[in-house]
């Protein structure tokens, strides 16, 4: 299901580039760029190109935080201990959303969480995992998830998958 919107966002994205293009190529010297139709089609392709290295850039990290999540061993699920704040932009224009963990047991525990960023199509965007170290029996313990490349837009976060070890 990720995968279908993950390509419907890339389809989008080639089809407002074409677009972007189209428009400024009528404007042009009437050389070869000037052609609109060329310039569609460069833009089209150039689209496609970013968008199919974005979607590998997905799929590669969805991929690695299954593979970390998975390789935990005695891990017990632990999504109902995560609470997320607001996502907010960070200097590096990435997306930063705070992680407070909360441990119910009577040991220290540690937390590896999973978070996935969506744009306000609930498409995914991308997906990271953090781990929270010795959060103390009972306590509490904050950290921050950041999105692996710059996000634009509405977007939000929301814990995945989430274990405790």
């Amino acid at each position: 299901m990720a995968g279908h919107r993950t390509r419907g966002t890339a389809r989008g994205l080639a089809v407002a580039v074409a677009a972007a293009a189209v428009l400024s190529g009528c404007s042009g010297d009437g050389g070869s760029s000037g052609n609109p139709t060329h310039a569609a089609s460069q833009a089209a392709s150039a689209a496609a190109s970013l968008a199919s290295q974005a979607s590998a850039a997905l799929a590669s990290a969805t991929a690695e935080a299954a593979r970390r999540i998975d390789g935990i061993k005695g891990a017990v699920n632990a999504k109902g201990d995560v609470r997320l704040g607001t996502t907010a932009t960070d200097a590096n224009g990435r997306k930063a959303v705070p992680v407070t963990v909360t441990n119910s047991t009577s040991q220290a525990r540690t937390y590896t969480v999973q978070v996935d960023f969506h744009d306000a199509g609930a498409n995914l965007l991308d997906t990271v995992v953090v781990t929270v170290d010795n959060v103390p029996a009972g306590g509490s313990k904050n950290a921050t998830a950041f999105s692996n490349r710059v996000l634009s837009g509405n977007v939000t976060a929301d814990v995945a998958r989430a274990v405790r070890y």
